[in-house]
């Protein structure tokens, strides 16, 4: 038998003919308060997707099958981070992601013997800097290189409560920055994961990006900016999350065609701290997994995965290698790169992308109304509405309607880890003054963990 005739002697059923052979089976229970559940993001999800009930979504303009493996390095040493960064190459990693605490960084030392042409590179400098970017834009006009530079000042300010001097000085350098780095691929980023990380839903990490990302929009020339990189964190909700990054494409699409401009929406992804746990850590794997699967099917372009011991062990080459090796399993053995548009034709997530970009859309719009995300965040509605949605998020964890393995359903009451803490793995307090309220991260377990801890 022919593919052409395969399906010949099935006969087509509508999506009411479906519904009705459903309700049949229910024997007279309804079918939307047993089939239909409403999630924490508002939409309802329904037992089933038909094409008759499915407006096509739009586009997304990116091949899924060309995402990277990455791996973040935070610069203490130019020597040993570029030791560091040729052995991880030689292990499968195909883009570097370099944090820097100073602008002494001397970038052929950082780069000696990595070929640039091969090696996706992101800078992300703890500081602005007119004098970093110059360093950079030289060596890529003489190596014929180009590297993401992620500077983010208002993204600080929601961070810390502070810039990183004052507002008019923080302008002005990004400014003097987006015309130095002219031939890199982008120096400003937006991120999502700060949001995502503090408790906040997927339609306000979505929407305050968007407002975030406009903000840098509306004070400087569109056309001088070649492109957004947009970080973001991956939660467990694995076919939202796959929706989520979609729609953030969609999103970037439609308000960049507003402005008449044509701007690359560059995401680099890793996964959230927010559901990760220092009890039964090893689950912490089986998380990380989900979640860059939910990143590669989203459409990312480059993934940093999480150590599984990331919150209270040190760097170490072990976590590091499991971490690697979950990247190039999903790559190299499960083919994860082999398909451009895996997602395409599923009705349920372009159907969930549709209505996260439309609900992201519509409380975007809400923000700009109210004088967008720079005034709202100073006056602290951003901070409010996070923890809003964090508490309400927690409450569903402390009642067990939601909850994680390990720590809130099946413990293991012979798990010891206090004596394992190699770091802090809870919020830490700092007295500090700041200009507005920081937005804080905050995992779902730590108030549980905190009294197994004491009660050891």
């Amino acid at each position: 038998m022919s593919k052409s005739n395969l399906f010949q002697n099935f006969e087509s059923l509508s999506a009411k003919a479906w519904k009705q052979k459903i309700q049949f089976e229910l024997k007279g229970k309804d079918f939307n308060d047993h089939l239909v559940w409403n999630s924490i993001e508002g939409i309802d999800v329904k037992p089933f997707y038909h094409s008759d009930t499915y407006s096509k979504a739009p586009q997304i303009q990116h091949n899924a099958s060309d995402w990277k493996i990455g791996h973040s390095i935070y610069v203490n040493s130019i020597e040993k981070s570029n030791i560091h960064a040729l052995e991880l190459i030689d292990n499968g990693v195909e883009s570097l992601h370099f944090i820097l605490p100073n602008e002494t960084i001397s970038v052929e030392g950082l780069l000696k013997n990595i070929d640039t042409s091969e090696v996706s590179i992101y800078f992300e400098p703890l500081f602005l800097s007119e004098k970093l970017i110059e360093k950079l834009q030289t060596f890529s006009l003489k190596n014929k290189a180009s590297f993401y530079t992620l500077q983010d000042p208002i993204g600080n300010l929601a961070r810390s409560g502070n810039w990183f001097k004052n507002l008019k000085t923080d302008l002005h350098t990004l400014k003097k920055t987006i015309s130095l780095g002219d031939n890199l691929k982008g120096v400003i980023s937006v991120d999502l994961g700060l949001f995502q990380n503090a408790g906040g839903s997927m339609i306000q990490q979505l929407a305050y990006a968007l407002a975030h990302a406009n903000e840098y929009l509306n004070l400087f020339d569109g056309n001088s900016i070649n492109s957004v990189v947009f970080k973001v964190s991956i939660g467990s909700n694995y076919f939202f999350e796959i929706a989520k990054l979609q729609a953030l494409r969609v999103l970037w699409q439609s308000l960049t065609k507003d402005y008449g401009l044509s701007i690359d929406c560059h995401i680099l992804t890793q996964p959230s701290k927010r559901n990760k746990t220092i009890y039964d850590y090893n689950i912490n794997m089986l998380r990380t997994t989900t979640e860059c699967m939910s990143a590669i099917l989203g459409s990312s372009d480059t993934i940093i995965n999480m150590p599984y011991d990331h919150l209270f062990h040190k760097d170490n080459e072990f976590g590091n290698r499991l971490s690697r090796n979950q990247l190039l399993i999903l790559k190299k053995e499960s083919y994860f790169d082999a398909v451009s548009n895996p997602t395409q034709g599923t009705y349920y997530i372009e159907t969930l992308t549709e209505k996260l970009a439309q609900k992201s859309l519509d409380l975007f719009k809400d923000l700009e109304k109210q004088g967008g995300f720079l005034k709202l965040l100073k006056d602290g509605m951003v901070q409010r509405k996070l923890k809003e949605h964090a508490q309400k998020e927690q409450r569903m964890f402390d009642d067990g309607t939601e909850g994680l393995l390990g720590t809130h359903f099946q413990q293991n009451s012979l798990d010891k880890m206090k004596s394992d803490l190699e770091l802090y793995p809870f919020i830490k307090q700092q007295g500090r003054k700041t200009l507005i309220e920081p937005i804080i991260p905050r995992r779902i377990s730590e108030e549980i963990e905190q009294k197994r801890l004491k009660d050891e």
